[in-house]
Parts: structure tokens; sequence; C-alpha cells
């Protein structure tokens, strides 16, 4: 199921990503503790490692072909159990990979809306014991648990040139089978939690890149989840966007991040946004989402079907 995690800069991130591993066992403190660092000197120190990572990563793989969602985009976003008939009229619908892995909902889908864009809702980031894959994990890979998620434990992306890209392989290689158009991997943004391992920023930046070239090599097209601050390094890699609760959070605007990312930077690049809160009601947020061209609902904490969305369908 989807996570919550403010991309507001923590301790540990920050840390994580501007220090190596030994100076970060001594020096992290609980990623739950917020660093009301100054955005000046944040900006600074992070713009100099977010260079030096961003220098060793791998060119991004073309997606030629590859469906892309329009900036103005209807959607629905349901996780909690497939959609089932009738369906709504909107241009995109984002469903669990696994619960739709038969490929027969992705076609029905598709068949009752021509053009209609499917994503596949994958965990990227977490382990599930629920999942049919389980057992395919093994315990090198697993750290600490997801508070407030049982049975998940976050994984040790590290190793995704080992067993855990294997089995990200895999789960890829599902979403194409089945049909969809894109994929929308989860968890994500690691480096800024608590999972048990040294993760850094550049730990993250090269999965995550990784992850948008397997995608495209697969001819579906990617979104970013969430990972607010490392949108200007991955933005050439991801087609489109989907973040939980940025309004809430004050930080979905570059002006909101002190001007070093926001959202708005995909829609300055043509890339649609897909937005959710949870607790905001429409008006609260719906005007500002609006003018910033991102395709925002209010949902469940569950992502059932049930939906209000800012801009009418």
């Amino acid at each position: 199921m989807h996570k919550i995690f403010s991309a507001t800069v923590t301790a540990a991130a920050l840390l994580s990503a501007l220090l190596p591993a030994p100076a970060q066992a001594t020096q992290a403190v609980q990623a739950t503790q917020t660093v009301p660092a100054a955005q000046g000197d944040r900006a600074d120190r992070a713009g100099s490692a977010a260079a030096v990572a961003t220098a060793a990563l791998p060119a991004p793989v073309p997606c030629k072909g590859c469906w892309r969602p329009a900036l103005n985009t209807s959607w629905q976003w349901q996780l909690d159990s497939a959609p089932t008939k009738p369906f709504l009229d909107v241009q995109m619908y984002d469903i669990d990979g696994f619960e739709a892995r038969d490929g027969a909902v992705v076609k029905a889908l598709k068949a009752a809306k021509p053009g209609r864009g499917v994503v596949c809702y994958i965990s990227a980031g977490s382990y599930e014991d629920w999942r049919p894959d389980a057992k395919s994990f093994p315990a090198s890979v697993l750290g600490k648990k997801l508070d407030g998620w049982p049975g998940e434990r976050w994984l040790d992306i590290r190793q995704y040139k080992g067993p855990l890209g294997k089995i990200m392989e895999a789960r890829l290689d599902m979403c194409k089978k089945a049909g969809f158009d894109a994929v929308e991997p989860d968890l994500i943004d690691g480096f800024s939690n608590d999972t048990g391992f040294p993760l850094t920023g550049a730990h993250q930046l090269a999965y995550n890149v990784w992850l948008a070239n397997e995608a495209h090599e697969r001819g579906m097209s990617i979104a970013l989840k969430n990972d607010v601050e490392q949108i200007p390094q991955l933005l050439p890699y991801y087609d489109f966007a989907l973040n939980e609760e940025c309004w809430s959070h004050d930080e979905c605007t570059t002006a909101q991040n002190g001007g070093d990312y926001g959202y708005d930077q995909f829609v300055k690049a043509g890339k649609a946004v897909f937005q959710v809160e949870y607790e905001l009601p429409a008006g609260r947020f719906c005007a500002r989402s609006n003018a910033q061209n991102f395709n925002s609902l209010v949902k469940n904490w569950d992502l059932d079907a049930k939906r209000t969305p800012c801009r009418g369908r």
C-alpha cells in the first residue's frame, strides 16, 4: 500500500546525502527529527552533493513511442482493490500491479476508453510479506520495519545490481506482460527515512535512475513518486510525477522549497503532475493546485474508489 513520508529535510536525509557512511553511523539522528536548516546553507550543500552524484549517473534511456500523460489528465488512483465496471470516464487509471497481473483488468480499462493510460503500482523500496514474490527477498536486503505498516520492511536499495535488482526486474516484467503503459514505483525515497541502512542521496539517485531506465527498456513510462528533494536530478529520467500531501507539507513548489526543487519543474518541462491530499478539503488547496496545472484529487487514506477531483472530472 502507499506510504506517506514528508520530503521536508530531515537530519538523516541531510547527513546521508552529504557525509560518507562512517560519518553517518556516528552522527546521524532519527529520520523523524526535522532539521530547521537555513535555506541558503541547505541549497549550497545539497547543490554540491547533487552535482557530484549526478555526474556519475548513466544517461537516460529513451522511451520512444511510450504513453505519456498530457499536462491536464483526468485520473483515478485505486489501490485497495482492482476497479470494476462501470469504470470512470477518466484518461488514466493507476492500480495495483499484483492485483491486475493477469492483464484482464488492464485490457478492460483500455477497451472501455481507447487511449486511456493504465499505470502499474509496485513497491520498489519495501518488502511486503503478503506479495506472491515475498520469498524471493534474501535476508540481506531487509531493513527496519515501516512504522504503521505491518508486514513491511525497508529494502537495501544499494543491492539493485544483485538480488534486489532481479526481483524488481521481475516486477517490471509483470507490469509489461499485463499490458500496463507505465509504472509507479513507491517508496523510492528511503534515503530520507530510517531504513536501517546507511543510504545516501547518491545511493537513491543511482537506484531511481536505474528503475527509470529499466522501465523505459520495457517500453513503459515511469512516475516519480514523492522524493521531492531529488526532482532536479531525476527530472530527465522520469516522465511524470505523483505526490502525496505536498500542499499539507508546504513543499509542492520550488518557491516553497527555497528555490531548490518543486513539482512546478515537472510542469515547466511539459510533464504531468498527479497529486493527492487526504486531510485537506478541496477548498483549501484546489485553487492553488489548478494554478500550478497539477492534476489533484482528494482521496481516502485506503485509496478506494472514492475521489474528489480539483478539476471536475
